[in-house]
Formats: C-alpha cells, structure tokens, sequence
C-alpha cells in the first residue's frame, strides 16, 4: 500500500435529493440526476501509517496545512471504518483534502470530498472495485449526493429501489452535450443550516409530498432533454426543481432561509436575460449560491453580465466534466 492522490467533481442536480428514507444510510426518497462539473474539485491525498489513529488535515492553497474541526475528523473517520469494514483491514491512514471552490456553501463540497475521500482509499487499501461499488460505498460516507461524484457526464442516483441498488448510473457521457455552469458565488461562507439536518426537515413541509407527486414525471423530462440536447425544455424544469426545494426548506419546521439578498438578484437577472433572448436558466443547491447553466455560446455574455452585479462577489465558469482524476498531484 502506498500513497494515493485523487481530484474528484462537485456535480450540480438537476432534479434534487431533498429528504431522505435514511439519513444515517444516506438511502433517498426520490431519484436525482446531476450534472458532473469539471472545474470545481475536491483533491484528496491518502498514505498509510504504521499505527495510530487516522490523521486528518486541511491543504492550504500556500502548501501548509491546519486542523479542521473535530466534527470534520470524526466525518472522516467514521467513513474510513466503512472502508476499512468492506476492506476487511484495519489499517489507519494519514489524509489531507483541499477544495479549489467555497467549502460549505452550497456548492457540494461534501459530494466531492467524500467521493475523493472514498476513491483513494479503495486504492490505498489496495482494492478493486467496480463503479458500481464506488459509487455504493461513496454513499456510505453519509453525503449521498457523493454517489455521483464518482461518474463524469450525466448521473442518476440510486438505479434501484432497494438498499442494494442504492448507486449511480451514468445516463450520459460527458461528450454527449457540451453543457456550461456559470456559478455566481454571492456567500463564501458556510451557510448555516447543514444539508443534512435540511433533508431531515423536509418531510415536515406541507409542500414535501406534493414535490413527490411530481417528481417522476419531472425525471422523465429531464432524462429526455439531456437526451435531446434541449436547453428549452431542460431550463425550466431546472428552475421549478430549485424553488421547490427552496420552498420546502422555507416551509420546513422550523423554516430553513438559505437565499441572500445577492439570490434574488441572480434569479432577476436571469430573467432578463432570456428575455434578451439568452438561453440560460438558474438552479441552486442548499445555499445561496446560483448555478447559471447556459450553452457555449451564451457563457461569455451570463458571465460578464454576473461579474457586473454588485451583489456577486465572483463567478466560477465550469461546465460538465469527465469525472474523476486519478493522476492528480499529492498533497504532501
């Protein structure tokens, strides 16, 4: 066993995981299909140690490093055990995460992370897995949304219905449609109420269950635009899929207000734009944070139009990508 280095994706739904069968299990109430970014990225550096507990450090972008939280160890130790469980090893390791784009802000760093995490300890352990298993045991990390992180291109999650079939599947490459996500960032800071303890909330919205109702027939448009390579039918969808879970966490008990002043003015915007005859549309994950996802065309026009409003701080361009990277640089 030696040391391991991998750059996995964040990945921006489309149609939402928002509320849960499980938590602890990260077991969904509903499918979500997410869009893997390319740019955006979690690295993670792992190295086996000779004995002792788990270490586990931040990178800094100056190549230092610092403690995080003992509730970020604990994350990472815990999810550790789940490998080490599957692996049937109880070898420790020395790890060290950085994230290339705001951590906690709704951004899905968690996704990231933990599907990061999750790849270069299978390989440091010194195991094979298929995507499938990946994609399962990325799960286990609790961050459900990391189940996706592990494909490029467009992903489903789960496949199946059933505990055993609680992983992600490729819909699409990323070749398929050259899709591109201008994010104007308008928090930096971690937003403070977690997803987790949001899905938790959920199924108390008067709205949760109506958003049930629709969500299979919403699926099916999406599956069918990615498939079409169809903005105008795909946009929509996008936009009725973020309020919703916007309205459930508003809704939720207690209420959850992840928007800032700096949201609304995005979503304004927008609108704007289209009527300019741009083709571009919003979605947002658990956060204040906009994800404009527009064709190649329209990038450099939502972009300059973003990075001139006063209530967005900066724009990240990203755009679909192929998924994980196994060649990155190590950490230490």
């Amino acid at each position: 066993m030696s040391k391991v280095t991998v750059d996995a994706p964040a990945n921006i739904a489309f149609i939402k995981y928002w509320g849960a069968l499980d938590l602890d299990r990260a077991l969904p109430r509903n499918r979500s299909l997410s869009m893997t970014l390319d740019s955006c990225t979690s690295r993670c550096t792992i190295e086996p140690l000779d004995g002792g507990p788990d270490e586990v450090w931040l990178s800094e972008s100056d190549g230092g490093f610092r403690a995080p939280s003992a509730e970020f160890v604990q994350k990472v130790r815990n999810h550790l055990d789940h490998l080490r469980q599957w692996a049937g090893s109880e070898q420790t390791f020395r790890v060290a995460t950085r994230n290339n784009f705001p951590t906690a802000g709704g951004l899905a760093s968690s996704a990231s992370g933990f599907a990061a995490l999750t790849l270069a300890a299978v390989r440091a352990l010194g195991k094979k897995a298929s995507n499938k298993e990946l994609s399962s045991l990325a799960r286990l990390s609790g961050s459900g949304s990391a189940a996706r992180s592990v494909f490029g291109g467009y992903v489903e999650w789960p496949a199946g219905e059933t505990d055993e079939e609680a992983y992600a599947v490729q819909i699409a490459p990323a070749e398929h449609w050259e899709l591109r996500d201008i994010i104007a960032v308008v928090e930096i800071g971690p937003k403070v109420v977690s997803s987790r303890e949001g899905h938790r909330r959920a199924p108390s919205s008067p709205y949760y269950e109506k958003r049930q109702e629709l969500l299979p027939a919403r699926l099916e448009v999406v599956r069918q635009a990615i498939k079409d390579r169809d903005l105008s039918v795909l946009g929509p969808i996008l936009e009725q899929e973020a309020i919703d879970l916007h309205l459930i966490a508003m809704s939720s008990e207690p209420p959850i207000f992840y928007w800032s002043p700096g949201t609304v003015d995005v979503l304004k915007t927008l609108r704007e734009l289209r009527q300019e005859g741009l083709s571009a549309y919003a979605t947002l994950d658990a956060g204040a944070n906009v994800h404009v996802i527009c064709d190649a065309d329209s990038e450099d026009d939502v972009a300059e139009r973003l990075e001139d409003m006063a209530t967005v701080g900066f724009v990240i361009r990203d755009g679909v990508g192929e998924g994980p990277d196994f060649d990155a640089t190590h950490l230490f």
